[in-house]
């Protein structure tokens, strides 16, 4: 019998201790911008988790309604908007 691939719960961090409000919007959340809110400990660090199964996904922070990639990516692929996306590998 086949085995599923299990979800892995995962973290996207940003450094912005300026920002008032941060989230995560992806390729695992049909780019949904208000879904996946992130949280600003007191350092100005903005975390925000979410379970996903193995694959590739592209992503992008919003910035106080901006759209950032993450500094801390070393994988982006050119989209269709002339900019580009961050790319997380689950694994």
């Amino acid at each position: 019998m086949a085995r599923t691939a299990e979800s892995k719960l995962t973290e996207f961090k940003l450094y912005s201790p300026g920002a008032k409000k941060v989230t995560v919007s992806g390729s695992f959340n049909k780019w949904d911008t208000k879904k996946l809110s992130a949280k600003k400990d007191n350092k100005g660090n903005w975390s925000a988790k979410v379970s996903l199964k193995p694959g590739k996904y592209e992503y992008k922070f919003i910035v106080d309604g901006n759209w950032v990639n993450d500094p801390q990516c070393t994988s982006c692929v050119a989209n269709s908007l002339g900019s580009h996306n961050c790319v997380l590998e689950v694994k």
